[in-house]
């Protein structure tokens, strides 16, 4: 077993900033390719010989192997050293990222993505531990903003940069824009972190089965659902089935095992438990927004790829802006207070896009996005710095495993939640408004005569009318589930304890390498 380097206490580790620049490149790539390859995929479909139907499992493949290994990270840090495993994920998902962009079929794609899926899960949840890690505790603010804004405006620039890379270059440099952030993340990270002591620690092979099986199941579930026409599908019931019996299984064997794949001590910690709920909700309402606007644009404004990502890039500078003043303010406002009001900026930006309408120009939605990203900022740092505030130092990559997991799960429900209810809604809303316009309707006699004779070029202009308000009023309706889901978040926040902060002259406690 190998034997840890002598680490001074948090406020003394040397070259952190370089340390944390490292991490966070790695984070970033890692984050980015969440999102950046769905633009990506019509390209993609001629190219590797794949149907409309079968391209989507370039997606499916790295959300589910990603699920899987992420609550297996802390378990292989342990084993293998955190030090050491970071390292090998970041050289794998870049090995797997040049493979992924050399992909010459659907079958090799997939299996390069899985690869992707795999040593990428382990990246966002070290590079949170390894920063709570080095720094004080008085810092710590400023450290979980600098991760936090990786970890946020990641997915909201993917789209953005993946279908410029797409439309100026070729799809595949999607993936190959990974290999010289890849390597310098490499250098900096081998230069730079500190050896960790490894640890004996049992491995729960049934344990880890059993949730392996709900999480992938699930996920699985989640993304193929929309595809396959939910429960019509005899696919849907039986990932379903396979979902609750895993995770029900792992829920009783967490509860009576001996030693557990999860210590379940780290549940006892009130704060960490709270801010896996605020992550789920916080999953929730972040990816679903991104998901629905992207389409939103094209379908109802007729925006390009680049345009769209023009439009939404305020969001993510409203992020930046937050989290740079947040790491601030911690040090002078309660955490909790900061979250209250992000949750009610978010809320506020949300009741915004309830006002939405096909014909209204962009500012609205620069408006509200700018809004929105200033609500997350203040939302996702304090609660990643109280969810680990109480924690006790060995439980913390197990903890940025599941909250990461908790996160990605959130979001992966939230997307099919809003999509189907945006597809339903739809159709419903257009035979609500279709059944009003009959010949002798005194509107439709205004609004075009021709229609109402029963002119062929007339109706299909109307009927292409009431289909944008049919999908624009249910667009509405998701932003309103949105706005409550978050509203209704808010009492969670009286569950959070405020850390004790070191008394003034006092140093910041040592940070703790298990």
């Amino acid at each position: 077993m190998s034997q840890a380097t002598t680490v001074s206490p948090a406020g003394e580790v040397p070259h952190r900033g370089l340390i944390s620049l490292s991490l966070m490149l790695a984070t970033i790539m890692q984050v980015l390719d969440t999102t950046i390859a769905n633009v990506a995929l019509p390209s993609m479909t001629g190219d590797l010989g794949a149907s409309q139907d079968t391209i989507t499992w370039v997606l499916t493949s790295y959300i589910v192997a990603a699920a899987i290994m992420t609550p297996l990270t802390g378990w292989l840090s342990d084993r293998f050293g955190r030090r050491e495993l970071f390292l090998v994920s970041v050289v794998g998902f870049t090995v797997s990222s040049m493979l992924c962009g050399m992909a010459w079929s659907l079958e090799s794609m997939v299996a390069f993505r899985v690869m992707q899926g795999i040593f990428g899960a382990s990246i966002a949840p070290l590079s949170q531990t390894f920063l709570i890690d080095i720094t004080p505790l008085e810092n710590r603010g400023s450290a979980m903003a600098l991760w936090g804004a990786g970890i946020m405006v990641g997915p909201i620039i993917g789209p953005t940069l993946g279908g410029w890379l797409t439309e100026t270059l070729d799809w595949r440099w999607v993936f190959f824009i990974n290999l010289p952030v890849g390597i310098i993340a490499f250098i900096g990270c081998a230069a730079n972190l500190p050896r960790i002591a490894q640890r004996l620690r049992g491995f729960d092979f049934f344990g880890f089965a059993m949730l392996s099986l709900g999480v992938g199941a699930l996920q699985l579930m989640l993304d193929r659902g929309e595809s396959v026409d939910w429960f019509s599908s005899t696919e849907i019931w039986l990932e379903l089935g396979l979902a609750i019996t895993g995770i029900w299984i792992f829920g009783v064997h967490l509860l009576t095992g001996r030693e557990p794949f999860i210590d379940p001590r780290i549940f006892r910690d009130r704060n960490f438990v709270t801010g896996l709920v605020f992550m789920f909700v916080l999953g929730i309402i972040l990816l679903s927004g991104l998901a629905l606007m992207p389409p939103m644009l094209a379908r109802l404004f007729n925006h390009p790829v680049i345009t769209t990502g023009l439009v939404m890039a305020p969001r993510g500078v409203g992020t930046m802006i937050s989290m740079i003043l947040v790491g601030r303010l911690m040090k002078l406002v309660d955490p909790r207070l900061l979250v209250v009001g992000g949750l009610l900026l978010t809320a506020w930006s949300l009741h915004m896009m309830t006002g939405f309408s096909p014909q209204m120009d962009d500012w609205p939605i620069i408006t509200s996005g700018i809004v929105q990203g200033l609500g997350f900022g203040l939302v996702f740092v304090p609660l990643s710095t109280l969810s680990f505030a109480t924690l006790a130092p060995h439980f913390r990559t197990d903890g940025a495993s599941l909250s990461n997991l908790i996160r990605n799960i959130g979001s992966s429900i939230g997307i099919s939640v809003v999509t189907v209810m945006l597809t339903r809604n739809a159709q419903i809303n257009h035979a609500e408004l279709a059944a009003g316009l009959t010949p002798f309707s005194p509107a439709l006699q205004a609004v075009s005569p021709a229609a109402a004779a029963g002119n062929p070029a007339a109706l299909a202009q109307i009927d292409a009318l009431v289909n944008q308000q049919a999908l624009m009023i249910s667009y509405v309706d998701d932003f309103k589930l949105m706005m409550l889901v978050t509203l209704c978040a808010i009492p969670l926040a009286l569950l959070l304890r405020r850390p004790s902060t070191p008394a003034a002259g006092q140093p910041a406690p040592a940070a703790h390498m298990d």
